[in-house]
């Protein structure tokens, strides 16, 4: 089962090591905006990732895995942001993001000056109230109305 690093400066010392200016600017606004939306405070996940809660699941082999719910990973030529679970199309969403690529569950983002944070913050909450229709999600304490994972 997957864990994240339980030492609460872990994402602060990894926030630090980004080397590109903008990159580790555009990192702290993203971290300020996923803090909003969850309620919840990051933890590092695989020693680069910044995950916000976590979900339980399990393999078809009956093996079981912890993830985290939502989050990003500051990469050397863009952010990947993991908001998008699958089960839902989030294009009619992402039609009014602004400049961004896709992946399978993730989108590429270069500049965050480039999308919209409003959307942005739209697309969390639905790619989170997405990711409870499969797998229960915990680790928001505090979750107000405006964050209801309520599908």
């Amino acid at each position: 089962m997957h864990a994240p690093d339980p030492d609460p400066s872990a994402v602060a010392r990894f926030a630090a090591t980004i080397a590109d200016p903008v990159r580790r600017a555009d990192a702290a606004m993203l971290d300020t905006l996923f803090r909003a939306v969850t309620g919840a405070a990051p933890l590092l996940w695989a020693g680069d990732m910044i995950g916000y809660g976590h979900y339980d699941y399990t393999y078809r082999s009956g093996k079981p895995g912890r993830w985290f719910a939502t989050g990003f990973a500051p990469r050397k030529a863009q952010q990947v942001l993991y908001v998008m679970p699958g089960a839902t199309d989030m294009r009619p969403i992402l039609a009014d993001l602004g400049k961004w690529k896709a992946g399978k569950a993730c989108i590429h983002i270069t500049r965050l000056t480039q999308v919209d944070i409003d959307v942005l913050a739209t697309l969390i909450r639905a790619g989170l109230r997405d990711l409870a229709t499969m797998w229960p999600v915990s680790g928001f304490a505090g979750l107000g109305a405006d964050r209801d994972l309520t599908p």
